[in-house]
C-alpha cells in the first residue's frame, strides 16, 4: 500500500472518531426535560435544558426525565365493597416528576408503582364502603386517594396532583335492581306530586265554593232586605193613598167583589164555607150596588152635575166616575150570583129596601 494512501485513511479515521466524540460530548436538553448523567456507572450530575458538554466515553445519559404533568388512565379494576358486591372502578391519575434523581434511582418504574399503589389504596377505601355510599362519595374517595398517593410517592420524587374516579360500574344484576328501584322511586314521587296537586285543587275548589256560597247568601239576604223594604214602601204608599182618598164602604165592597173570582180561580177550590154574616154583608153590598144601578139616567146626570159644581172636578174625573158606576152595575149581577151560591138559595134581586 502506498504510504500516502495509508496516511489518508488514518486521517479520515481520526476525523471520524473526533466527529463522533464531539457529537457524544455535546448534548442539547429540551425545555421541561432533565438528563440524569452517570460517570463510569455512578451518578454524576443532572443536565438541565440547554447546551451541555459530556466527557466522551466516560459520561453517559442514564435516564431522560420529562418534568411536565402527566395523565395516566388506568384500566378498570375490580373492587369488592363492604356489602360483598364486585364493582369495576376506572381511575385517572395526574402526576409530575419533581426530582429526576430520586425518580430514577429510588424506584425501578414509578409509573407501574403508582398504578399498583392506586389499585391497593382504592380497594382499601372502597372495601370500607357499601355500594350506595361508594356511588355517592366520589369526592371523599378522591381526596383519600390523593393524600395516600402523595405521601407515598413523595420519596420517589413524584408529586400526585389529582386522582379522579372516572366510572364505577356495578354488576349487571345490581344495575337492573338499581334501575327498578329508581323507577319505583320516580313513580312514588310522581304519585306524591299528583296527590299533592289533587289535594291543592280540592282545597282551592272548596274555598271557591265556600266563597261563592257566602256571596250567594249575602246576595240573597240583600235581595230579601231590598224586597221587604220595597214591599213595605209599597204598602205604606197604598195605605197613605187610601187615607188620602178617604174611600167609602161602597168602593171597599166593590174591591172585595173583584177579588172573589181570583179566590175561586184555583182548581182545588171545590167548596166554599162562608159564615152567615158574610152572606148578609154580600146581600147588603149587592143591595147598595143595586141601588146605584137602578138610578135613572136623569138622576145620574143631576148627581154628576151637582158634584161638578160643588167639587169643580175635571172632565177626566167625570169619565172615571162614569166608568166606575158602569162597573158597579156589572158587579151587582156578580154579587147576586155569588150570594146565591154561598147561601145555597135561588138567585134574587138585591134592592135598597
Amino acid at each position: 500500500m502506498d504510504p500516502s494512501t495509508f496516511t489518508a485513511i488514518v486521517v479520515i479515521v481520526v476525523a471520524l472518531v473526533a466527529l463522533i466524540t464531539i457529537v457524544k460530548s455535546v448534548k442539547v436538553v429540551p425545555q421541561q426535560v432533565e438528563y440524569v448523567v452517570e460517570r463510569l456507572g455512578k451518578y454524576s450530575r443532572t443536565l438541565t435544558p440547554g447546551l451541555n458538554i459530556l466527557v466522551p466515553f466516560i459520561d453517559s445519559v442514564r435516564n431522560k426525565v420529562d418534568k411536565r404533568e402527566a395523565v395516566v388512565n388506568f384500566p378498570p379494576q375490580p373492587v369488592i365493597t363492604s356489602d360483598n358486591l364486585v364493582v369495576s372502578i376506572d381511575t385517572v391519575l395526574y402526576f409530575k416528576v419533581v426530582d429526576s434523581v430520586r425518580a430514577t434511582y429510588e424506584i425501578f418504574s414509578y409509573l407501574q408503582a403508582i398504578e399498583q399503589l392506586t389499585v391497593t389504596t382504592l380497594r382499601n377505601v372502597i372495601g370500607s364502603l357499601d355500594l350506595e355510599k361508594a356511588l355517592t362519595s366520589r369526592d371523599e374517595i378522591n381526596r383519600h386517594l390523593s393524600g395516600v398517593l402523595d405521601e407515598t410517592t413523595g420519596r420517589w420524587g413524584i408529586k400526585v396532583t389529582r386522582v379522579e374516579i372516572k366510572a364505577i360500574e356495578p354488576p349487571p344484576s345490581i344495575r337492573d335492581s338499581m334501575e327498578k328501584q329508581m323507577r319505583a322511586e320516580r313513580d312514588r314521587r310522581a304519585a306524591i306530586l299528583h296527590a299533592e296537586g289533587l289535594k291543592q285543587s280540592q282545597i282551592l275548589t272548596a274555598e271557591g265554593e265556600k266563597q261563592a256560597a257566602v256571596l250567594r247568601a249575602e246576595g240573597e239576604r240583600q235581595s230579601r232586605i231590598l224586597t221587604a223594604e220595597g214591599q213595605a214602601k209599597a204598602i205604606r204608599t197604598v195605605v197613605d193613598s187610601i187615607h188620602l182618598a178617604n174611600p167609602d164602604s161602597k168602593v171597599m165592597a166593590y174591591q172585595y167583589l173583584q177579588s172573589l173570582p181570583q179566590i175561586a180561580a184555583g182548581q182545588s177550590n171545590k167548596l166554599w164555607i162562608l159564615p152567615v154574616e158574610l152572606t148578609k154583608a154580600l146581600e147588603g153590598i149587592g143591595g147598595a150596588l143595586g141601588g146605584m144601578a137602578t138610578m135613572s139616567n136623569e138622576e145620574r146626570t143631576r148627581h154628576v152635575e151637582e158634584a161638578h159644581v160643588e167639587e169643580e172636578e175635571s172632565a177626566e174625573v167625570l169619565e172615571a166616575r162614569q166608568a166606575a158606576e158602569d162597573a158597579a152595575a156589572a158587579a151587582n149581577a156578580e154579587a147576586q150570583a155569588a150570594a146565591a151560591q154561598v147561601s145555597g138559595t135561588p138567585t134574587r134581586e138585591l134592592t135598597n129596601g
